[in-house]
């Protein structure tokens, strides 16, 4: 995990305050305060922040704890960023070498799909947990809109929940419009620091609101040309629950770029392939067509899923054109 930073600022002159990230809006950051009776700050940082082992668009994120200094009109000024237990991060664009924070500190994540309105594809459920597993963040994964399956979705459906159980992750099939499925969700998160994720328009607001009702979050209906989400939710923001803990609602997410790491790592965050790598006959074994690899004998005999292989061998792609580049 990434050193301590500290900003190049002149000494100043008011006590520092300690608090935590609950959204960010730009180059402000409203902060909670730690006290007894907490109050919120806007504030800002100044000065060259460079975090190593990351090239972070976004120096502060979410659930970061802060130190700050207060200015006379009430403004702070962010002085000293804690040692993060863990992140979740995406690729900033396509086009980009750099990441995006989505946020830190967290107990866990939940990653929010669909399989309609709109659909979810497995490769971006799988790249989200290899993100995951990279910082042993624990993932649950929600199933949305069940009262919108079909008999071919609901058998595509139960194929899903087969496949992540089996590999280890807690699965959820609910209706947020019915109010169905939520009370399970709703116990797992009380008194933990949760963050939604998901594609723009799976129901990431509306489950929010649902589980409670204080938070009252903006939602929008799909787009019926294309078939995808709206952005109601433009920046990251912590809410606290009324049954204790938080939740970080993130921005809708059309795709998912990977972490930096080497291409002989990915299988690690594959943990089914993870298992099997250890029968292969080479020790860095990528997977792909060497002789005696027990991954690729573990997919022929049905022990790891077909779209889980996919994805990733499509990630390894990815991650060798990048280091092509």
């Amino acid at each position: 995990m990434e050193e301590r930073k500290l900003l190049n600022l002149p000494e100043s002159r008011n006590q520092l305050n300690t608090g935590i990230v609950i959204k960010t809006t730009g180059s402000w950051y409203t902060v909670k305060e730690d006290g007894d009776k907490p109050f919120l700050v806007e504030c800002k940082i100044k000065g060259k922040y460079r975090v190593r082992g990351i090239r972070a668009t976004n120096p502060v994120a979410v659930g970061d704890k802060v130190s700050f200094a207060m200015n006379d009109d009430g403004t702070g000024v962010i002085t000293e960023i804690k040692e993060r237990k863990n992140y979740i991060i995406r690729r900033a664009s396509n086009l980009s070498r750099e990441y995006q924070l989505i946020a830190t500190n967290v107990d866990q994540a939940w990653l929010i799909v669909s399989l309609i309105q709109p659909k979810t594809h497995a490769e971006f459920i799988d790249r989200f947990l290899v993100a995951a597993e990279a910082y042993s963040i624990p993932v649950n994964i929600v199933f949305n809109k069940t009262d919108l399956c079909v008999e071919e979705l609901k058998e595509e459906l139960e194929i899903f929940l087969y496949m992540y159980r089996s590999i280890g992750y807690s699965c959820y099939a609910v209706s947020a419009s019915n109010n169905e499925g939520l009370e399970e969700v709703s116990k797992k998160m009380k008194s933990k620091i949760n963050v939604f994720s998901g594609n723009s328009g799976v129901g990431k607001s509306t489950i929010i609101n649902k589980i409670d009702s204080n938070i009252n979050l903006k939602t929008a209906e799909i787009s019926s040309a294309h078939n995808t989400g709206k952005h109601t939710t433009t920046f990251a923001e912590m809410h606290e629950l009324s049954m204790g803990g938080y939740v970080i609602d993130t921005p809708g997410i059309r795709g998912f770029g990977l972490i930096d790491f080497g291409r002989d790592e990915l299988f690690h965050y594959f943990p089914e392939i993870f298992k099997y790598s250890q029968y292969c006959k080479f020790h860095n074994c990528l997977h792909l067509n060497e002789p005696d690899c027990g991954v690729i004998a573990a997919v022929e005999k049905g022990d790891i899923f077909d779209s889980r292989y996919y994805s990733y061998v499509s990630m390894l792609d990815d991650s060798g054109s990048k280091h092509r580049e």
